[in-house]
């Protein structure tokens, strides 16, 4: 219980920390809600074109758009949060001390990142979400119960963009300068989330394999259960996969932070 106390504790402290960052935020909202605009003209525009482009009509597509724009701070789809601290924690060894803390390195950060995401989508998310709502004509639910299940995949993309985010930052213990892989990932989170299309409108295999991607459960999977998209056990089937790659992700950190922690131990004598 005293454990479990902490990392609240610790969440709390990154959902109040990120909070101090006033001028970032709103630097950030005000980036989404323009961003969102552009993409959701482009949306238009391409959906008037082919009207069920990716099994979504012009509605649900916009929806789509501003859903992406509500998660991305929350996802930290374009970086930031956690990672690049923690790699420079390893390049300048302070790493070390983190180390010999009575606390799970992994579960430190991921309670710090867990409250980091909860603070974002609440002030980076909501007006950017607001602005679309009263822009344009979104297909989104008014059912209390469809907004749950919304935030319960919200909640396990977070785990899963986290642990993506922590294998990338642990690179660094062998790479000591972790920005290539920090863009590489970036990149790839961009591309295979869905944030500038809907993952269901690429084609043939390759559209198959990038459903199955841990890159969908981050942003894809969220909107399509708050789109509808899943009905029945299919919302189940979808918590499933999120929370698989989660667990998948989260063991895979385990494994290289053991071997991470030993070469730490090795060169430290």
């Amino acid at each position: 219980m005293e454990r479990s106390g902490l990392y609240t504790a610790v969440a709390v402290n990154g959902f109040r920390r990120y909070a101090t960052y006033r001028i970032a935020t709103a630097a950030g909202v005000f980036t989404n809600t323009v961003f969102g605009f552009i993409l959701a003209y482009t949306f238009i525009a391409l959906w008037s074109e082919r009207p069920r482009l990716g099994g979504y009509d012009q509605a649900e597509a916009l929806a789509f758009v501003w859903i992406g724009q509500a998660l991305i701070g929350a996802m930290s789809l374009l970086g930031g949060g956690f990672q690049e601290e923690l790699q420079e924690r390893i390049r300048s060894g302070d790493v070390a001390i983190d180390l010999y803390r009575p606390v799970d390195l992994q579960l430190w950060w991921l309670a710090s990142d867990l409250g980091r995401g909860a603070f974002q989508l609440l002030a980076r998310g909501a007006v950017p979400m607001a602005a679309g709502t009263l822009a344009f004509e979104l297909a989104l639910p008014v059912s209390p119960l469809s907004w749950a299940l919304f935030l319960v995949a919200v909640g396990l993309g977070v785990v899963v963009s986290f642990a993506i985010r922590y294998l990338v930052a642990l690179t660094a213990f062998w790479l000591l300068d972790g920005t290539g892989m920090s863009m590489i990932s970036t990149l790839a989170a961009i591309f295979f989330s869905g944030m500038l299309l809907p993952l269901t409108v690429f084609p043939g295999a390759f559209g198959d394999v990038v459903r199955w991607l841990p890159w969908a459960a981050i942003l894809q999977v969220p909107a399509d259960v708050l789109l509808g998209q899943y009905q029945g056990a299919g919302v189940l089937g979808a918590f499933v996969f999120q929370a698989c790659w989660a667990v998948v992700l989260l063991l895979a950190g385990r494994a290289v932070q053991a071997v991470a922690t030993h070469r730490v131990v090795v060169q430290g004598g």
